[in-house]
């Protein structure tokens, strides 16, 4: 393999924002790639994959070599001799070796912080979290996400899809038997410009977020809010389990998330969502005991998705995650009002961790024990292959 001084000096830049600007590594890529459309896919795949390599392992990287923090072209030197790819002479890339790398490798791989390259506050929360789980989980969260489709049953089946794609477009698919509206992609590749999602026939949707809309237990004809919609990835495959019948009310206080949602949903053929913007708390006055089902998929700490944002555990603390548990408290007691007596409703979050997910159940069953009861939960954990998910079903008694 062959590296090119422009692409590395986009991996560079790119990383340079995302360490000292702060921003996430989805956006930074996504504006670099934008910025050359001249570059092929395979240029565009080692930008990316790159990037993400360097910040998933950018602990590591800097203990293995010395390299100070924002020294990223020594990094980018160490990926290389970590990838056995061989890089040019330049003057930004001398002073890596392999052999003394591999031997500070030896040294430090006892040291899980270091060798699963993440703060120490995290791995002690980990621990204190997950026990004797957290090393297998830890692990999983350092593997390369898989890209996952999640088939439009509104406009197509998962049979006819996997058949478009593989005669018309090349791309193999698997279908998991126990995710009946997905495809995985048995290569990595840039699935956006195919004509099947411009058609809205799929979306991007990793599985265990694709177990969330289903947990849900939602019927054609009912009345469903989604108050943390977001962009509406998990808006829009509920209105396929509806096949299009009832309501959905799709809130969320991020305009803009809401404006991408109508997007979407004008290109899934998408016609039972009406959207709204949470203004203030007569938003949520006006849809009391109103709805039949309600998703409470909750901001959190977002750790069950590091696959995907290893950028994440570098940008997170201690203390965010703490007001963050507050806001899901928060939320819990204000939105759960919307369920009608015999309704139910969801807390989902991307998180692993009990202090997230149980124990806010637990925590708000305790606070209203005459008006709701606990149906199913089930935690969805990164070793599984996906991304790690809780989600918890509940019933209106009163």
């Amino acid at each position: 393999m062959k590296i090119y001084r422009n692409l590395c000096e986009a991996v560079v830049n790119g990383l340079s924002v995302i360490f000292t600007e702060k921003k996430y590594a989805d956006k930074v890529i996504e504006k670099i790639l934008k910025s050359n459309p001249k570059w092929g896919a395979r240029d565009r795949r080692f930008i990316a994959e790159t990037i993400y390599d360097i910040v998933r392992w950018h602990r590591l990287f800097i203990e293995l070599t010395g390299a100070a923090e924002d020294d990223y072209w020594k990094l980018l030197a160490v990926w290389c001799l970590w990838n056995k790819v061989d890089f040019p002479d330049w003057a930004e890339l001398k002073g890596v070796n392999r052999k003394k790398i591999l031997e500070n490798y030896e040294q430090l791989k006892t040291n899980r912080k270091i060798r699963e390259s993440i703060p120490d506050w995290l791995d002690e929360l980990g621990v204190k979290e997950l026990g004797t789980k957290w090393e297998k989980e830890l692990e999983a969260l350092n593997e390369e996400a898989k890209v996952v489709l999640r088939v439009n049953t509104i406009k197509i089946s998962r049979l006819e899809l996997q058949k478009q794609l593989l005669e018309l477009e090349s791309i193999s698919t698997e279908a998991p038997g126990d995710f009946p509206d997905a495809l995985l992609l048995e290569e990595r590749q840039n699935i956006f410009t195919r004509q099947q999602f411009k058609d809205g026939l799929f979306e991007v949707q990793d599985g265990g977020s694709q177990l969330i809309a289903p947990f849900l237990q939602v019927k054609p004809g009912m009345r469903v809010i989604d108050v943390c919609a977001g962009a509406g990835g998990k808006t829009l495959h509920l209105a396929a389990l509806m096949q299009n019948k009832g309501r959905i009310i799709a809130l969320d206080t991020e305009e803009w998330k809401l404006d991408e949602l109508k997007k979407r949903g004008r290109r899934a053929g998408v016609a039972n969502v009406e959207i709204r913007l949470i203004e203030s708390s007569k938003t949520i006055k006006r849809l009391e005991n109103s709805a039949d089902r309600l998703l409470l998929d909750v901001p959190c700490s977002g750790l069950g998705v590091l696959k995907r944002n290893p950028d994440a555990k570098w940008k997170i603390s201690l203390d965010f995650i703490e007001q963050v548990k507050e806001l899901q408290q928060r939320i819990l007691a204000d939105y759960s009002s919307m369920v009608k007596t015999g309704g139910e409703m969801v807390y989902s979050t991307c998180s692993l961790f009990p202090s997230e997910n149980e124990k806010q159940v637990e925590t708000f069953l305790k606070n209203h024990p005459q008006h709701f009861e606990l149906l199913e939960q089930k935690t969805v954990l990164p070793s599984a292959g996906f991304d790690g998910f809780f989600m918890a079903r509940l019933k209106k008694l009163k």
